[in-house]
């Protein structure tokens, strides 16, 4: 039973994440570059905004605006009723959850971004590099980038069982056919045996996020041996 609702979450899950890190990596790199500035102070004040704002909340709103003001969105299911299953349907039924999710990871990223920037910025073969007349794009995303991703990874690891559980609930809002609305669903049916596959679950999502993180250190870090 859990492994047919599964399927929703993960793609809503790895979308939201992929998008919430495209949105952050730039976002965090222009505001540890342009420390100080109008554009760093914007991005700061929006990255506070989107971690303080609750994920629930902002889905009303975003469902107010898109769907019943402007009608432009769908806002329950992952397909319209009455019609085949499309890729552009259900992409265009993602949208909304997949937003909410992203702008609170992205809100948590560009600010971790900005700082692990700030500091390699700091070290002394950046500065080598700079005096050598290597290209500024080069020195920022190919020397600095690189040896600022193992707090990027960690932050990146700790936020995917909350994302699964953020899910839960953006599914709940959305009616998303996930994990989310199967638990609700048993919860209030008292379905005990599903309760516990849906804890034992999470439990296999935060082993399989520090399994995947402790991957991720090997790749991007080669001193880091186990």
């Amino acid at each position: 039973m859990i492994a047919s609702y599964i399927g929703p979450t993960l793609l809503l899950m790895s979308t939201a994440l992929i998008v919430s890190l495209m949105i952050a990596v730039p976002a965090g790199i222009y505001s540890a570059v342009h420390q100080y500035s109008v554009g760093d102070y914007t991005l700061v004040s929006l990255s506070f905004l989107g971690t303080s704002i609750p994920g629930f909340f902002l889905a009303l709103i975003l469902i107010y605006v898109f769907t019943i003001k402007l009608g432009w969105l769908p806002s329950s299911g992952m397909s319209t009723l009455g019609t085949e299953q499309s890729m552009g349907d259900v992409v265009k039924h993602m949208i909304l959850p997949v937003v909410v999710l992203a702008v609170s990871m992205a809100g948590t990223n560009i600010r971790y971004i900005r700082s692990a920037m700030l500091e390699i910025l700091q070290k002394d073969y950046l500065r080598t590099a700079k005096a050598k007349g290597i290209g500024r794009f080069l020195v920022i995303n190919k020397h600095g980038l690189k040896n600022a991703l193992i707090p990027i990874i960690t932050i990146v690891g700790m936020q995917i069982p909350v994302l699964f559980g953020g899910a839960i609930i953006i599914e709940q809002v959305f009616s998303w056919p996930g994990l989310g609305l199967m638990t609700m669903s048993a919860i209030i049916n008292r379905d005990y045996p599903v309760i516990m596959g849906v804890c034992l679950m999470s439990a296999i999502v935060v082993m399989a996020a520090n399994l995947i993180t402790d991957i991720l250190y090997a790749l991007v870090d080669p001193t880091i041996q186990y």
